[in-house]
C-alpha cells in the first residue's frame, strides 16, 4: 500500500498538507501516516518538572494527532496510522521513511507567508537525497484548490 507521510502541528499549513495527503491516498488506494513531533527537551535539573513538561507536550501532540485523524476519517474515509515521536524532526522523519518501505511520499505544508517552515526548508534543500518524493503544499491554497490538484 502506498503511504503518504505528513507531519501535524498547530499551523494551518499542516492541515493543508494533511488534506492533500488524504486526497492522494483516496485516489491511489493508499494510506496516510500522521506524525506529531515532540521537540527534544533541554535538560532541567529538577526531574519532576521536566517529566511534567514532557508529559504535557506529549498530551498536546496526541490531541493534535487525534483531531487530525478524526478530521481525516470524517472527510475522506481514510483511517490513518498515528505516530508521536520526540527528537530532531528531520532525523525522526528519515528514520520513519527508512523503516517503512510503503511510505511513498513525504507531504509537508509551506507557510502562506514568510519563511516556509523549518521542515520544508530542511527537506527542500535536501530533496535530492530523499528516497521518496517530497510534496510541498502551499499554505495559502484554498481547500477546493487542494482537492483539485490532489
Amino acid at each position: 500500500m502506498r503511504i503518504y507521510l505528513t507531519v501535524v502541528d498547530d499551523t494551518p499549513e499542516a492541515l493543508s498538507a494533511l488534506r492533500f495527503a488524504a486526497r492522494r491516498a483516496v485516489r491511489t488506494n493508499g494510506g496516510v501516516e500522521i506524525l506529531a513531533l515532540l521537540p527534544p527537551q533541554e535538560f532541567i535539573p529538577f526531574g519532576g518538572v521536566q517529566a511534567t513538561m514532557e508529559e504535557e507536550q506529549r498530551q498536546h501532540a496526541e490531541g493534535l494527532v487525534a483531531r487530525a485523524a478524526g478530521t481525516l476519517l470524517e472527510e475522506s474515509g481514510v483511517r490513518p496510522s498515528l505516530t508521536v515521536r520526540s527528537g530532531d524532526g528531520p532525523k525522526v522523519i528519515r528514520e520513519m521513511i527508512a523503516a517503512n518501505p510503503q511510505i511513498a511520499a513525504l507531504v509537508l505544508g509551506a507557510a502562506a507567508g514568510g519563511a516556509p517552515g523549518a521542515l520544508v526548508s530542511h527537506f527542500a534543500a535536501e530533496a535530492g537525497t530523499l528516497p521518496v518524493p517530497l510534496m510541498i503544499v502551499p499554505g495559502g491554497l484554498e481547500m477546493d484548490a487542494i482537492d483539485r490538484v490532489s
